[in-house]
């Protein structure tokens, strides 16, 4: 059973971020400069995910300006990838952003997770870029 919630307190902060971690530093070799920033404790809004009481994926969404809220920083384990889990995350976070005065969201997917995002809705704008060592393509879709 996949459950997903915000992670209100410092202790879901924290597990959000140990996961973050092992996925883009330890696993995909970005530079921790490059996956924290200082929007994680001041206006980021975050979600965690389990898989039958086991934390596995996190993400999290910033508001650009009203109404424009950006997913960012998905991130699932890799053994539990493919069973709905980021699926579940997303469409979390998107309710949430939506609760919050969203009418547009975008974010910045890895090249390789592009079909997953395009299965959302969301449609690709602009050249394929360089994130932290990674070719992302930039996608939005209307709340």
């Amino acid at each position: 059973m996949i459950e997903v919630r915000l992670a209100e307190t410092p202790a879901d902060l924290k597990a959000a971020l140990r996961l973050r971690w092992t996925v883009f530093v330890e696993e995909q070799g970005v530079r921790p400069s490059d996956e924290l920033d200082g929007r994680d404790e001041k206006d980021a809004v975050h979600a965690i995910a389990s898989l039958d009481g086991v934390l596995c994926g996190a993400g999290r969404f910033i508001f650009l300006e009203p109404g424009v809220a950006k997913i960012q920083r998905m991130a699932v384990i890799d053994d539990v990838r493919g069973r709905g889990v980021g699926r579940a995350l997303l469409a979390f976070l998107e309710a949430e952003a939506r609760q919050r005065g969203a009418t547009k969201l975008t974010l910045d997917a890895q090249v390789r997770a592009r079909g997953f995002y395009e299965k959302a809705g969301y449609r690709s704008h602009g050249p394929e870029f360089d994130d932290a060592g990674i070719p992302h393509i930039a996608m939005k879709k209307a709340a």
